[in-house]
């Protein structure tokens, strides 16, 4: 049994992609697999994405061999159909393993050698950007642009063709070089739309207890005696002072506002205000704080080795 996008139903699955998320700065989505008694699993296949196994419960044997294409593509110039013989691990997996398949790995997953019993376990995918993600962006910004919209010249004669060639390309070296890659995975986190989620908007009363839900970390900007946060989609502008409570409201962790509010000598529900109302933040449902219960480390973490 398969059940894809756990993360849309289960608190603390939801909470443990935006923690992947934040940390890997790509998107995480993460899948379930029961396999019962002697059944087989997928057939040797390989993803267009990183992924992380994680064995909760039970045992199954997995084959990982290499790439047989070099960073392979499901929408790709050349077919991806031939297995690697080279077997890079083959083995079984037990309660608390951790495995991470690069893209393009071939794998499979079976219980056919293992008997009575079954397995469970959850696989993060990582959706990370490529060098085609960058430029399907940039050349969507060549609409902005005059040169480009311009319909192409038709000619039986290529050299009556050759000055608009000539301009094209030039405007296509200019293109790059305004846009940068940089930019490019700057503005896809600040211009994600704000994840689905449960608005309460004051139906259980004034909120007590808010987190970020932003799918990526918010970007905070000093801008003279104002401070600018980006994210989901928005630009909120608070004064400066409230900084220390801006960015404790955008760490990640659920706050607990009058606590905010006591150690910084600030009102902490009027901060929080526009980010609840722009979707940069959500407040604490009793279903969403049972997927923090006993999740958040208390120290702090970083994406180093």
């Amino acid at each position: 049994m398969v059940l894809d996008s756990l993360d849309s139903f289960d608190p603390t699955m939801e909470i443990a992609c935006r923690a992947l998320q934040w940390w890997a700065r790509e998107l995480v989505q993460v899948n379930v697999y029961l396999t019962t008694q002697e059944a087989a699993g997928f057939s040797l296949h390989w993803d267009d994405h990183d992924v992380v196994i994680v064995q909760l419960s039970g045992q199954k044997s997995w084959d990982v061999r290499g790439r047989s294409r070099p960073v392979p593509m499901y929408r790709d110039a050349e077919p991806n159909a031939e297995p690697s013989d080279d077997v890079v691990w083959s083995g079984t997996m037990q309660p608390g393993d951790v495995m991470h398949v690069p893209r393009g790995y071939w794998h499979q997953a079976t219980r056919a050698d293992r008997g009575i019993g079954y397995s469970l376990h959850v696989t993060f995918g990582f959706v990370k950007r490529t060098g085609v993600d960058w430029l399907t962006w940039v050349a969507d910004r060549s609409r902005e642009r005059e040169t480009f919209r311009h319909d192409l010249r038709r000619s039986d004669h290529p050299s009556e063709q050759e000055p608009q060639q000539d301009e094209l390309q030039e405007d296509v070296a200019r293109l790059l070089a305004d846009y940068s890659i940089g930019e490019y995975l700057m503005r896809r986190e600040a211009e994600r739309p704000p994840p689905r989620h449960v608005a309460t908007r004051g139906v259980f009363g004034p909120p007590a207890e808010v987190v970020c839900i932003a799918d990526f970390p918010p970007h905070i900007e000093r801008e003279g005696q104002a401070l600018a946060v980006v994210a989901a989609g928005k630009r909120i502008t608070f004064a400066q002072r409230a900084e220390p409570v801006v960015r404790e409201l955008l760490s990640g962790r659920p706050v607990v506002l009058a606590e905010l509010a006591q150690a910084t000598n600030l009102d902490a529900a009027i901060v929080a205000e526009p980010l609840l109302k722009e979707g940069v933040c959500a407040e604490m449902t009793e279903a969403l704080f049972s997927g923090y219960t006993g999740l958040v480390p208390t120290g702090t973490y970083s994406n180093t080795p």
